[in-house]
């Protein structure tokens, strides 16, 4: 037998094997095929097919009415959904029957990413409701029917109404839920009032659950942050404003007493606040990763069911918007991540009011963001000019630096160093000069990184080609690569601006290190990656401000002159030692390298 009919033989048996495994039938064909022998056997029996008697056996008996109605609340288990619509200027809530609860809000004037109207929530996504045992039965209100004492209600300006949903045991023992509404408000007094319930508690429980639970859908265009930015926050009765987690799944048991829960999507939220405050609340944030849904949130919290008592609550329904919320009080606007520690600060107490002031004259936000970035850039101007300076002083130095290493050598860093410090003292340059002035700027830099993704008023706004100021432009989208499927065009320009800065801030500033000129160049691209999903008013920010730190750093450059400064250096050289100021820095750098140089020495 030669080699081709060896391999003829392995080839076919090959064949042969494979067929066997994908010829195969599954699992659940075979259950199938089975199922199909099973019928025609029971056919040929004279028995009903099997999926028949499977029905019957799973059908439940129907509880008839008359056994129905002796149970607690039985009446009101069966009804149909009715809907009853609060409305005024800026807000429109559906009620319904069924649960007697909140089913749908829709926000006046505000519009989807896509362009539809804003409903807070919709059917099913929105739950709410008393959870309490009576003998023989766990009753659930949100699953039961209430009858409306009134019709539809609009509001407008002053005027008030209210709509009761009456959930009724007995003429004389009932459950009401109270909905007042005023005009041009975003608030929704609820009011919860118990007749005669108490006597039907068992006799070990006098208290009910409360239990609220909504799934937000999407209402931005970026998903993924507005999930990033999406939590539940509450606020405790004696202390401060906190939050679950939000970037992961998180739930937490609050033993102290809660003065209000808000259910925080990016832009929106729906707060509910008590008068008696929530004893014993159990919060959970659930991640969603299904299409067009953002996050679950459920809160539950103890309340009393005492005879004829009354419970107020109060609903807030409306934008995370910080001049709203700060108008709302009881710490509503700590709900706005403003940034931390003096990034807070600057946002509260400079960056609102500037906004807030312009925001008056009613300006496109492109011109509102152009004219805050350079107020900020005249106001750093001072900071801005000592930074050049000193970088002007160590450009001149650089030929005597130079010289230093060159006659020292890199083998002696720390003779190096004490070389150099000498040069800066006798020449009464700080060699942080620079450096220092860029630092204080920093914090307003990274402040703008909160305000921007936070500000409710880019929301929708559009300028230039970007329509919407909130959320990241994309003249350039691709199948996703890595995650990323789109480039952000003013996030570009920031780059390319930065990057010509950063050149130019090299070339003038006479710089050493080479390390650093790289590090200058590599870190703009590192922020395009990060930046390119953010908000285009951010992005757009960072590039009127690199512009302008361009445009200035141009224009100081023609007022300083090398010359002046030199002269200015050697002129504080001949000076004698005890008329020179010597900075801290300087002293700190001269004690310290003393001190590695004795070390050094016993070694």
């Amino acid at each position: 037998m030669d080699r081709n009919n060896i391999l003829g033989f392995i080839l076919i048996f090959a064949i042969l094997g494979g067929s066997f495994f994908l010829l195969k039938p599954s699992e659940d064909e075979i259950k199938k095929e089975q199922l199909h022998q099973d019928s025609i056997k029971r056919a040929n029996e004279g028995l009903p097919p099997l999926s028949d008697s499977l029905k019957k056996a799973n059908v439940q008996p129907a509880v008839s009415d008359s056994v129905l109605l002796t149970q607690p609340f039985g009446a009101a288990s069966r009804g149909t959904d009715q809907i009853v619509s609060l409305e005024n200027e800026l807000i429109k809530v559906n009620v319904s029957s069924k649960g007697g609860r909140v089913k749908s809000v829709e926000l006046k004037g505000e519009t989807n990413f896509d362009g539809s109207n804003l409903v807070l929530f919709d059917g099913d996504n929105n739950k709410f409701g008393l959870e309490f045992n009576v003998p023989g039965k766990a009753v659930k209100t949100n699953d039961l029917y209430f009858q409306a004492q009134g019709g539809n209600i609009s509001v407008a300006g002053q005027d008030a109404k209210s709509l009761t949903m009456r959930l009724s045991y007995a003429p004389d023992k009932y459950i009401d839920y109270v909905y007042t509404l005023k005009g041009n408000d975003y608030n929704v007094q609820f009011d919860i009032k118990t007749v005669g319930i108490s006597t039907l508690l068992d006799v070990n429980s006098k208290k009910a659950l409360l239990n609220w639970e909504t799934t937000l859908t999407q209402k931005e265009r970026n998903v993924k942050s507005e999930r990033e930015k999406s939590s539940i926050f509450y606020k405790e009765v004696d202390g401060g404003v906190d939050h679950l987690s939000e970037t992961s799944d998180d739930d937490e048991v609050i033993e102290n007493k809660l003065a209000w829960i808000a259910f925080k999507q990016h832009f929106f939220s729906s707060i509910l606040t008590s008068k008696e405050g929530f004893t014993n609340a159990e919060l959970k944030s659930t991640f969603m990763t299904t299409d067009g849904v953002v996050k679950n949130y459920r809160a539950t919290s103890e309340i009393a069911l005492t005879s004829d008592a009354q419970h107020g609550f109060s609903f807030f329904f409306g934008p995370n918007k910080y001049k709203t919320l700060k108008a709302e009080g009881n710490d509503f606007s700590k709900i706005i991540n403003m940034g931390w520690g003096p990034m807070g600060w600057i946002n509260k107490f400079i960056t609102v009011p500037i906004f807030d002031f312009l925001d008056g004259f009613n300006m496109n936000y492109g011109i509102v963001i152009l004219i805050l970035t350079l107020f900020l850039k005249l106001l750093m101007f001072p900071l801005t000019y000592k930074s050049y300076q000193s970088m002007g002083k160590m450009r001149v130095l650089k030929p005597q630096l130079d010289e230093i290493k060159a006659k020292v050598g890199d083998d002696n860093p720390m003779l190096l160093q004490q070389e150099q410090m000498k040069l800066y003292k006798q020449a009464g340059v700080n060699p942080l000069g620079g450096c220092l002035p860029l630092l204080l700027q920093m914090p307003f830099t990274l402040a703008f990184f909160f305000f921007f993704p936070n500000l409710f008023e880019l929301r929708g706004e559009s300028f230039l080609w970007v329509k919407d100021l909130s959320t990241y432009d994309a003249p350039i989208t691709f199948a996703p690569i890595f995650g990323v499927d789109h480039i952000s065009f003013m996030c570009i320009l920031m780059t390319l601006t930065t990057l010509l800065t950063t050149w130019y801030n090299n070339s003038t500033s006479g710089a050493v290190n080479n390390q650093m000129k790289y590090i200058g160049y590599i870190m703009p691209l590192i922020f395009f990656f990060v930046l390119n999903s953010f908000p285009a008013g951010l992005n757009y920010y960072y590039f009127l401000s690199a512009v302008l730190t361009f445009l200035t750093q141009v224009l100081i450059r023609q007022f300083v002159n090398d010359d002046k400064i030199l002269a200015s250096i050697e002129a504080n050289k001949k000076k004698p030692q005890g008329e020179k100021k010597q900075s801290s820095f300087q002293k700190k750098m001269e004690e310290m390298m003393r001190q590695q140089q004795a070390n050094r020495d016993k070694k």
